[in-house]
């Protein structure tokens, strides 16, 4: 299983980490997983409704370091709007922060392309 680098853009800076071309296949499901709920809830608030509570996203992954996702569906008015916390840590660091969703998603296709 080879790794190649992934970049996260965060709102301030970026960081970058050894992944595996499986693990962003996994977080992109998990994130169309994620989209559909965020378009329930929106499409409840919309039509006037009261949305049904979804599921947060809660995705990890551990390789060379521990990665980890979170995104509360229910609290973003749009996924245009919504943003991620992200943890990242290994046994010297530990990076605890947010990125936008949509530059998340983003990122995962570039990384995609890229190893194919």
């Amino acid at each position: 299983m080879t790794t190649t680098k992934l970049t996260l853009n965060l709102l301030e800076g970026s960081v970058y980490f050894n992944f595996t071309a499986d693990a962003a296949r996994n977080l992109q499901a998990e994130i169309s997983q994620l989209m559909q709920k965020m378009k329930a809830v929106t499409q409840a608030t919309g039509s006037g409704g009261k949305p049904t509570p979804q599921k947060p996203m809660e995705y990890r992954y551990t390789g060379d370091v521990f990665l980890e996702i979170f995104c509360n569906p229910n609290i973003y008015p749009s996924p245009f709007a919504a943003k991620v916390l992200i943890t990242l840590r290994d046994e010297r660091i530990r990076l605890s922060t947010e990125a936008e969703l949509t530059r998340l998603i983003e990122d995962l296709s570039q990384y995609l392309e890229q190893v194919g």
